[in-house]
């Protein structure tokens, strides 16, 4: 076994395991190739990650907001500076190819130096008070300690998008990346301890879930819980909340769906559906995996869809050549094929893929797949997190948003039309958090909130905007100033 090192970060320290037990990551595209040893810390190394955190919750939750935010522009300044070398090592890691992996650390930049900024806003409200002589105000106050649980899919840009909301808002963190990206995590984490975060404001536990996520939602010094992650971890994450009193937001996929009619832009759409169903090899929570599809242009379209995704370049996302990578793991590649062997048993028609690539490296490989279907398939219904698309066939508007929602998700959303009032309407009619007009269902930015509806999210939505991560990482406060000198009751004294 070779391969780097990795430690947990506890109280700003580096170090290992209380228990001295590790486990090791494999590079997807070539699974001879250890990446990395990392800690399979347990729920002593949480205990003492908690009370390092809560232990610095006091002095950071007093530091001024805009001192806060501060570190996280030299946070982003940091990342910025190292965007290549973080690029490779989530290809590396994960799988993306290397343009994605940039993306994954740009989108850490973006939304630091954007949190940053929140920190000379934090905004509340002052309002009139009925009284004479008397302030009516609200200010925002930080929560505590938060425990975020983070996916591999996104192993730089999702943990950014928790950690900076948190800090910035003045809570301290406890923070557990996938097992499947802990050198991501490292590297992440790295920016802060460079740039002075004060010790224990922000740890790291690495490790399972089981041995290291269920002790953080169950902490009784954890006072919130952000997850992302699958539909049924996250339910069960939310119900330990409830039970426990915690806060809890949970971004919990999708089955997106991707709406052509009759008169788009039929070049741009297949533009489209093969970046929203193909990039990031089908792994992302907004990836169009359905295309619903107007009966008159369907033959067409399927035609230019599976020709341009049967030349798509599949190989190690390293190699500049390579359109799209591997699956993350050997679980996750066994379940894709599952569904593909499940999509052939309920009568799909198999238009392209549909099995392992066959190529030089070894690793978790599959074909882009598209099937032809019908509502209500399990391929149809259900979150492959794979290449894997679906087309249906609809006769006009109306069935098309019948069946865009008509699954239990709600997280995002698209339609192609080239008539302006149909857009108008979709953007009313599609019961998901996020609506893309004439592009695919992939692409949000960090300066609007991120989160779905029905089973896609629960609680406030990550990044940026009204409604979004700072009101779940701060609470609001309401302060009245009596300077009158005298005792006043409200809606007593009022005087009219």
């Amino acid at each position: 076994m070779s391969g780097v090192k990795v430690k947990n970060y506890i109280n700003g320290k580096w170090s290992g395991s209380i228990t001295g037990r590790t486990l090791s990551r494999s590079n997807p595209a070539n699974i001879s190739e250890t990446v990395c040893t990392f800690p399979r810390s347990d729920a002593k190394d949480v205990d003492s990650a908690v009370k390092s955190a809560r232990s610095a919750f006091e002095g950071w939750s007093r530091t001024p907001a805009p001192i806060r935010g501060h570190y996280l522009i030299k946070v982003a300044e940091i990342l910025e500076s190292r965007k290549n070398e973080l690029g490779k090592i989530v290809t590396k890691e994960m799988g993306k190819i290397f343009p994605e992996g940039l993306g994954d650390v740009q989108e850490a930049i973006d939304i630091a130096y954007y949190m940053a900024g929140e920190g000379r806003r934090l905004q509340g409200e002052t309002v009139p008070s009925e009284l004479a002589n008397k302030d009516a105000k609200s200010i925002r106050v930080p929560v505590g300690v938060f425990g975020m649980i983070t996916p591999w899919n996104f192993p730089i840009a999702i943990p950014a998008w928790k950690i900076a909301a948190a800090l910035v808002c003045g809570n301290t963190v406890v923070f557990k990346p996938s097992q499947f990206t802990p050198l991501c995590a490292t590297k992440f984490v790295e920016a802060f301890h460079e740039a002075g975060l004060p010790a224990g404001v922000l740890n790291l536990v690495m490790g399972t879930g089981s041995e290291v996520g269920n002790p953080i939602v169950n902490h009784r010094g954890i006072d919130g819980i952000s997850f992302t992650g699958s539909c049924d971890t996250g339910r069960q994450i939310q119900a330990q909340c409830a039970k426990l009193g915690k806060s809890c937001a949970a971004e919990m996929g999708g089955k997106n769906a991707i709406i052509v009619m009759d008169d788009a832009n039929l070049e741009l759409a297949v533009d489209g559906a093969i970046w929203g169903g193909f990039g990031t090899s089908g792994q992302r929570c907004t990836a169009a995996s359905r295309l619903i599809v107007h009966e008159k242009i369907f033959g067409r379209f399927a035609k230019e869809f599976a020709s341009r995704a049967t030349k798509l370049r599949i190989g190690d996302g390293s190699k500049k050549e390579t359109q799209m990578g591997p699956v993350v793991s050997e679980e996750q590649y066994q379940k894709v094929l599952n569904y593909i062997e499940v999509g052939k048993k309920e009568g799909a028609k198999l238009v392209c893929g549909g099995k392992t690539a066959k190529i030089k490296e070894k690793g978790y490989f599959i074909e882009p797949t598209i099937f032809t279907g019908k509502q209500g398939m399990k391929i149809e219904q259900e979150e492959i997190f794979g290449p894997v698309v679906t087309m249906v066939k609809v006769k006009n508007y109306e069935e098309a948003i019948q069946v865009a929602n008509g699954t239990k998700y709600g997280l995002t959303g698209s339609i192609y039309t080239q008539d302006v009032n149909t857009s108008a309407r979709a953007e009313k009619d599609l019961r998901t958090g996020i609506v893309y007009i004439n592009a695919p269902t992939i692409g949000a930015e960090v300066q609007l909130p991120f989160g779905g509806a029905k089973a896609s999210g629960s609680g406030y939505p990550e990044a940026g905007g009204k409604g979004g991560a700072i009101d779940f990482y701060s609470r609001i406060k309401v302060i009245y100033r009596d300077y009158s000198g005298k005792l006043q009751r409200a809606q007593i004294d009022v005087g009219y």
